[in-house]
């Protein structure tokens, strides 16, 4: 099924690479790949899986649920927020609508708010916190793309403004200078789908790694990251997300695409043509087909009367 999912949707010709990140733009469009794990461990694989690529925001799922296994699930809903913007991942109206507070962790103004709440007294303690806690959720040493990283370093000043915006109601009360940094690094760690998808299963799995056996965070840590994921993980088209697909997803602008089924698995999917709203075409296809095919809809329901 996933060979006959790759083979349905590789030659999808919608969709641009992105482009305000320079290194991104280097990505060649006809890359795709699928990943689909179990909460057993079981893979299963198609296409470009083992192709490496810059997990960028879909690192905002896994760090928020770090930063809720330390600080807890009150503090993290009252500072950073659960709720939606309906607004573009890196809008600065979203801010000055809701009086200088952040909304969700899916946003970069959120994830900004999240990443300036991470455990270490330095620096450089925040970043081992950050690499170690997702190369768990992976299951090996996840590596910094330096590359990616320059190019953002680079080219973000919207997310600086968002920073500074940020600190100036007091939702960030350290440095927003190296907030930027640290989010900047986490966005730039280098992943496959098989990375992905086991990252996922972690999730999926009450936050113990399927392979490892290792728990990384809590059971409840896991479902208050996927109730945030499946109302916010996909940006102002996660309305149209959840109806179609029915399961919370997080998008990055690399192309990746981490779905999870709670209890089940993790589908993750890498295509670099992006829609609008920035989340892979191949990628938004390829996820509603295995849905569909699999019975992966947390909202499908039968007549059970009837059965």
């Amino acid at each position: 099924m996933m060979q006959q999912t790759y083979e349905l949707h590789v030659d999808l010709s919608e969709g641009t690479v992105a482009s305000y990140i320079p290194k991104l733009a280097e990505a060649d469009p006809g890359w795709f790949g699928l990943t689909l794990a179990s909460a057993t461990g079981s893979r299963f694989s198609s296409g470009d899986s083992q192709q490496e690529f810059s997990i960028q925001s879909i690192a905002k799922a896994f760090v928020y649920a770090l930063v809720c296994d330390a600080v807890g699930h009150e503090e993290v809903r009252e500072r950073i927020g659960v709720n939606n913007t309906g607004l573009p991942f890196n809008s600065v109206m979203a801010i000055e609508l809701n009086e200088g507070h952040t909304m969700n962790p899916m946003v970069n103004a959120g994830a900004l708010a999240t990443t300036s709440l991470v455990s270490g007294s330095t620096w450089e303690e925040k970043w081992e916190f950050i690499l170690q806690g997702l190369s768990a959720f992976a299951g090996r040493d996840l590596e910094l793309d330096e590359g990616v990283y320059a190019s953002e370093m680079e080219t973000n000043m919207r997310n600086r403004s968002i920073a500074r915006l940020l600190q100036s109601y007091g939702h960030i009360t350290v440095d927003p200078a190296r907030v930027i940094a640290l989010y900047t690094r986490q966005c730039s760690l280098r992943v496959t789908t098989e990375d992905l998808a086991i990252m996922g299963a972690t999730l999926a799995n009450g936050g113990v790694h399927p392979i490892t056996g290792t728990q990384v965070v809590g059971a409840d840590v896991s479902r208050d990251v996927l109730s945030v994921m499946a109302s916010t993980g996909m940006y102002e088209a996660s309305g149209d997300w959840l109806f179609e697909i029915g399961m919370p997803g997080k998008s990055g602008v690399a192309g990746g695409i981490v779905t999870i089924a709670p209890g089940k698995g993790s589908l993750a999917t890498f295509s670099p043509p992006l829609d609008a709203a920035g989340n892979s075409v191949r990628g938004i296809h390829a996820t509603r087909h295995l849905s569909h095919k699999l019975g992966l809809n947390l909202f499908s329901s039968t007549d059970r009367a009837r059965q």
